[in-house]
């Protein structure tokens, strides 16, 4: 029987999500805790990859295990079990051949940055000291819409088969000193926001204007584009599937 596991986690701690030789992981961290309880090796595949030190307000991942599991008391033993920066919100049935990666319809990613020094908010949000012109950041997000191929916002030297995403939505607001950037996409590829937002910045501070990012979009390189910036302030916010994929038993 096929499980969907719903999950947050607080990234700092960890290597990202996806299991890696010699680094701690929050998938390794939650296998070995679903093993423990389950009494038998359980394997998990997440609906998609974190970056070191990103953060996951809602993450899914499947999971296969042979019996019914009583899904409310192992919520309960999991929460008691992980650490305090990992939380389990839901455990449910799905359909066999449902898979928790493959069959996502979107995510959404929140970045944040603080425009004001703040004591409180210096772990959670990226601070930029310079005045940003918030209208051109939003023109430039505009821009995004207008392509596929987001080649030139994608770490080097990975496996994908496409850098092709459809981006959904894509915007700035400010609220009081904190501005932040929402972007969903049916899938996104290994560091595009963090560069998406690092040469947006560059556009808000003067550096870029909005004809460059026409121009290193399509150039499909990566060293056109803005610096990557810090990961400690880009959230995962939700992940997005189809109405019927879950059994209702």
């Amino acid at each position: 029987m096929r499980y969907f596991i719903e999950l947050s986690y607080q990234g700092k701690g960890y290597h990202g999500w996806q299991n890696q030789p010699d680094a701690i992981t929050v998938q390794e961290v939650l296998e070995k805790a679903l093993s423990t309880l389950l009494k038998e090796p359980i394997s998990t595949m997440g609906a998609g990859r974190t970056d070191t030190g990103v953060h996951a307000k809602q993450m899914f991942a499947h999971f296969d295990f042979e019996s019914i599991i009583n899904v409310t008391d192992l919520v309960f033993k999991l929460n008691s079990f992980l650490p305090k920066d990992i939380a389990i919100h839901n455990i449910f049935r799905v359909k066999d051949e449902v898979h928790a990666r493959f069959d996502a319809l979107s995510r959404t990613y929140l970045y944040r940055i603080s425009l004001k020094k703040d004591v409180f908010s210096f772990n959670e949000t990226y601070y930029v000291k310079q005045d940003l012109n918030v209208e051109k950041m939003n023109s430039a997000s505009k821009i995004l819409f207008s392509y596929k191929d987001f080649q030139c916002f994608s770490k080097t030297n990975t496996d994908v088969k496409t850098y092709n995403c459809t981006i959904m939505e894509a915007n700035w607001t400010l609220e009081n000193n904190e501005l932040q950037f929402t972007i969903k996409a049916d899938r996104f590829l290994r560091n595009m926001v963090r560069a998406i937002v690092g040469t947006m910045v560059n556009i808000g501070l003067g550096k870029m204007n909005l004809n460059d990012l026409h121009d290193i979009i399509e150039s499909k390189n990566r060293s056109e584009a803005g610096f990557s910036v810090p990961a400690h302030a880009l959230y995962l916010t939700k992940i997005e599937y189809p109405k019927h994929i879950k059994i209702n038993d």
